[in-house]
């Protein structure tokens, strides 16, 4: 059995603040290019596929909310595999939701440069590059080391910044909504409309970033369920409404590079750009912001069950922190930002959340009738069976079949580096334990 952390994680993390980490692993700069992607596979029948993404993603994270209401351990989907599937499924989602949340941070951060750079060119290529995402991940690294607490203001506040351009953009915009330019109908390709709703369901992805750090969660089992539903129901209608404007004042969307700033300029004027510029900034700060709290959780929550070396599992005795772990993931991730090749690495982040969604969404029927005890537990039952869930779990598997072949490759390299890794840890603790067991012949 695997020893407990001698310390203990504080509980500050309320539902506002986990409802931001939610919404922040929602909501990215991708928003800014989102509208033009979708209106070129759909045109004006766009905002459909939104609808369509909204309904399958509330599948998924319906899953999420029940198994959210049941543990109170950090670790999310891993948790949930481990308890319905065993340690080497448990190993492997893990391992999917890490490598997808460095690969991540690589990219946003990034694209972090790439804004700045309009206001400050020389941050954008070169030292001045480096130098950039360098403080941006050693910063968020720090204020997370220093306590939960302070990670969680700093994403409050970042969710706070990057809404604000984006509720601007939509107030100022209804009033340039012409109903003519969009459309809730039917489309006439439905192999279109499968891929614009396959965009937008990792799009409104993210939202189980509020299951991982539940061990610094006031009151995990209740605010869990309802800060992942209310994040996706958020920003599914912005991102909705966004679409609308889009479409009604953006000519040519489809080949619009830049259709939020093209549409901020026509009713905002020359401050609309400069607005989504600043909150495209705000947005990909504060979605590494969440992600440098969730992905050190993990490895602590792999830690503390004994499938990583314990240490990743020590908590800081003054800040309360899993402060290993942060220093362990913040120098893969700053690596991974400053070095890593992203054009494979974007198509595994593609399709990297779902395994852990199908695992989760399983994980519901499988627990029911396994715990049945948990029933006593649970602060939210999903109704109606296991329909939702088996809904859920064809949705992650209608979306698997369609990868590109590129996609497939990857994921079953990553499938199967994950398996060697866990087998050669496997391997490592059990002839680790056998040297710290008295043999047989020294009992007697």
């Amino acid at each position: 059995m695997a020893r407990q952390p001698e310390e203990k994680l504080s509980r500050p993390v309320g539902l506002f603040s986990l409802t931001a980490v939610a919404i922040n692993g929602i909501v990215g700069a991708g928003i800014l290019v989102l509208p033009a992607t979708v209106a070129k596979l759909l045109g004006a029948a766009s905002p459909l596929a939104y609808l369509i993404a909204w309904f399958a993603v509330t599948l998924i994270g319906l899953c999420f909310a029940e198994m959210g209401s049941i543990y109170e351990s950090s670790g999310g989907p891993y948790v949930h595999a481990q308890a319905a599937f065993g340690s080497f499924v448990a190993f492997e989602v893990a391992w999917f939701f890490l490598l997808a949340r460095l690969t991540a941070v690589a990219a946003i951060s990034n694209g972090f440069t790439t804004y700045l750079g309009q206001f400050w060119p020389q941050l954008a290529a070169g030292p001045g590059r480096v130098l950039a995402i360098t403080l941006l991940i050693v910063i968020l690294a720090a204020v997370n080391f220093a306590g939960v607490r302070y990670g969680a203001w700093v994403i409050n506040l970042l969710t706070i910044g990057k809404l604000v351009p984006l509720l601007i953009f939509i107030a100022v915009g209804l009033f340039w909504l012409d109903p003519g330019s969009y459309s809730f109908t039917l489309p006439a390709s439905g192999l279109a409309l499968r891929s614009a709703s396959l965009v937008l369901i990792f799009a409104l992805g993210g939202f189980e970033y509020a299951s991982v750090p539940s061990e610094e969660v006031t009151n995990p089992r209740r605010d869990t369920p309802i800060s992942m539903m209310a994040a996706i129901t958020i920003c599914a209608c912005l991102y909705i409404l966004i679409q609308m404007i889009a479409l009604s004042t953006v000519p040519g969307l489809a080949d619009s590079p830049r259709p939020l700033a093209s549409a901020a300029a026509r009713f905002l004027g020359p401050a609309g750009a400069t607005l989504l510029a600043l909150g495209a900034i705000l947005s990909t700060g504060g979605t590494n912001s969440a992600i440098m709290l969730v992905g050190p959780r993990l490895l602590y929550a792999m830690a503390r069950d004994g499938q990583l070396p314990r240490v990743l599992a020590r908590v800081h005795p003054r800040y309360c922190t899993p402060h290993i772990a942060i220093i362990c993931f913040t120098v893969l991730a700053w690596a991974a930002a400053l070095y890593g090749n992203f054009a494979q690495l974007a198509a595994l982040s593609a399709i990297a959340r779902l395994p852990y969604f199908i695992t989760t969404s399983l994980a519901v029927p499988v627990l029911r009738h396994k715990l049945p005890q948990l029933a006593t537990q649970r602060k939210f039952r999903i109704p109606g069976g296991a329909l939702i869930p088996v809904l859920a779990t064809l949705v992650c598997i209608w979306l698997l079949t369609g990868s590109s072949r590129g996609q497939a490759v990857l994921g079953l390299a990553a499938l199967a580096s994950g398996a060697l890794i866990y087998l050669i840890g496997k391997l490592f603790i059990d002839r680790r334990n056998r040297a710290e067991s008295p043999s047989s012949e020294r009992s007697f």
